[in-house]
């Protein structure tokens, strides 16, 4: 008889199994179950302390190997951006609209988070000014995420300095430095693959903690988070994407949705845009997309165009700011949404990417991390809507460079 390998079993099974033990636990022990809630916040540290030198290595990473050049890197930038930035308008919109944090306000001020935060304001400009570093091991020591970002852009470019001359000289001293960081990049996946397979443990521990000290309560707060999270996915897909296609990629909806079938099903299975790549050119090769166009927008852009885990990020920084009781105004808004999208940069292809980068983004805007344990419990049913998400993403990045390539796709 084949021994059973906890291994096998896909991640999402055993946080659900690891909930409705924590359901069952916390119903019958109670209030002593309060300290399993520790569990979580251990989880969350390990997060964090993995994910700032992965997003250190992957944006130097990308920003030192990738090859765009002209005008392809314009429309490639250009077309980013702008979806992005709709996909963050609608999850700070999402948020400000229904105010989903509120139902968990009781459980987060249960949590005697500090009246101060209340009345803190996050200026951006003060807050960038005090994150240019003074050493390069202060930032990874205090996961200073803005820092840190900064020093990858100035190493990536840096190094495509480094390599363009030593080409010119015929010298590749170079290759031993990108060896190193290809290395190190796969050590910290690596690592932080175990860290996230430590996450079931984690779920356990808050639903027991929560269910004990709460009841049932906490589960309907829960279910206003995914609900919210996945009607904006939804919003952005069904809104943003088809008028693109409609109105600027002149592409009949059909013919679309019918080749994207594939992607989104192995997306929702998979949970992983990078992992769902070979599906997604696939995809674009049914739709004549041009080699050069799907290989900018889906292999290049993939390593920073994540509308799924930006929208998610802009109405959850939202959604634990309402529970803390925090009221964040529209400028406070503006700078964690610039914060957002520039966290979501380096953590494409990870799995649970959106929650970690959520991590960062709390920790950089000085946000409490209470509700995050909580919120890991039900991550595993928003993650596949932000990966599908991703993917559509990618075939739209796809699609409108090829567009301004000139060579639009024939849909016939």
């Amino acid at each position: 008889m084949p021994k059973l390998s906890l291994a096998r079993v896909p991640l999402h099974t055993q946080i659900g199994v690891a909930m409705l033990l924590g359901l069952g636990v916390g119903w019958v022990v109670g209030p002593a179950t309060q300290p399993l809630g520790e569990l979580g916040k251990l989880v969350i540290q390990l997060i964090k302390a993995t994910a700032t030198p992965l997003l250190f290595l992957s944006i130097v990473s990308a920003l030192s190997t990738t090859q765009v050049e002209g005008k392809g890197a314009l429309r490639l930038l250009g077309w980013a951006t702008f979806n992005a930035s709709l996909a963050l308008i609608l999850g700070l919109f999402m948020s400000n609209l229904l105010h989903p944090g509120r139902s968990l306000s009781a459980l987060a001020r249960s949590n005697e988070i500090p009246a101060a935060f209340a009345d803190k304001k996050l200026d951006f400009l003060g807050m960038l000014k005090g994150y240019v570093p003074t050493n390069l091991v202060t930032p990874f020591a205090e996961n200073l995420v803005l820092t840190i970002i900064l020093l990858a852009v100035l190493f990536g470019v840096g190094m495509r300095k480094v390599r363009a001359h030593q080409r010119a000289q015929g010298l590749e001293h170079y290759r031993v430095i990108e060896s190193a960081i290809e290395s190190l990049l796969r050590l910290m996946e690596v690592v932080l693959g175990w860290v996230i397979h430590t996450i079931p443990l984690a779920v356990f521990g808050v639903v027991a903690s929560a269910v004990g000290e709460h009841g049932f309560a906490p589960l309907s707060g829960l279910a206003v988070y995914v609900g919210v999270g996945l009607v904006g996915l939804s919003l952005h897909i069904l809104i943003t994407y088809q008028a693109l296609l409609l109105f600027v990629i002149k592409m009949p909806l059909r013919v679309f949705w019918k080749a994207a079938r594939e992607p989104i099903a192995y997306a929702a299975g998979a949970n992983s845009s990078l992992a769902t790549l070979p599906i997604t050119l696939k995809a674009l090769d049914r739709l004549n997309v041009p080699k050069s166009a799907s290989a900018l927008g889906a292999c290049v852009g993939t390593n920073f165009n994540n509308d799924g885990i930006i929208l998610y990020e802009g109405m959850a920084v939202l959604f634990v700011a309402q529970a803390s009781g925090i009221d964040l105004s529209l400028a406070q808004q503006l700078s964690a949404a610039l914060v957002c999208m520039i966290a979501a940069t380096g953590v494409a292809g990870v799995p649970e990417a959106g929650m970690i980068s959520l991590a960062l983004v709390l920790n950089t805007l000085k946000l409490p991390l209470d509700l995050l344990p909580l919120l890991l419990t039900v991550d595993w049913i928003i993650a596949r809507g932000r990966s599908v998400t991703n993917v559509l993403s990618d075939m739209m990045l796809s699609l409108l460079v090829a567009k301004g390539e000139k060579q639009s796709p024939d849909p016939t």
